[in-house]
């Protein structure tokens, strides 16, 4: 049985471990040197409990192996996007088929909705079919396309956007809560 928790610390290396055929053997991420589990450890705190990161298991029960891991981080640094968040996914190869994506993702994605984010932004290197279904089937809507930003493994790579509504715009916003303090949430 698939479990959804908060990441910790200890799953660093793990989380790396997934991250690294990314990095190295794809066009997915637009890093060149998969980070190790310091920096991954590293990345986790710097959301300062703002931020959630979580991983799905496979639960206690059969040994609490992280299958994938999903995080939001800052859109961007000017505070008045302090609202909205980028979100990222990464599943170990043989999760990518179990529905695992789709349950991490929901759980992050109403994590974010409870802690009071207004918006969610995916970022996707093109072409990437697996993730714009994953993207779509979550609540996410295409919002538009960067034309050759990226430069890796000999090529121009196009960059998506894709948006997904958290909570309505109130004015004035409502100051998002910290993961530390809402946990991971499932609606």
């Amino acid at each position: 049985m698939i479990a959804i928790r908060g990441a910790r610390s200890d799953d660093a290396a793990a989380i790396a471990a997934i991250y690294a055929p990314y990095v190295l053997g794809g066009t997915v991420s637009f890093e060149t040197d998969a980070p190790d589990a310091r920096a991954i450890r590293h990345r986790m705190a710097a959301s300062d409990g703002l931020y959630p990161w979580l991983v799905a298991t496979t639960g206690a029960a059969d040994g609490d192996a992280v299958l994938g891991y999903a995080y939001a981080t800052k859109f961007r640094e000017r505070p008045a996007y302090r609202y909205v968040v980028e979100t990222s996914i990464y599943l170990a190869g043989a999760s990518q088929q179990k529905g695992t994506g789709r349950l991490l993702y929901e759980a992050l994605i109403d994590t974010l909705r409870a802690q009071g984010f207004t918006q969610a932004i995916g970022v996707l290197s093109l072409p990437n079919d697996a993730s714009i279904t994953l993207h779509e089937a979550v609540g996410f809507r295409r919002a538009g396309v960067y034309r050759e930003i990226g430069f890796k493994q000999g090529r121009w790579i196009d960059v998506g956007f894709w948006q997904c509504r958290l909570n309505e715009a109130s004015v004035p916003p409502k100051e998002p809560r910290p993961f530390s303090e809402v946990g991971v949430v499932r609606a």
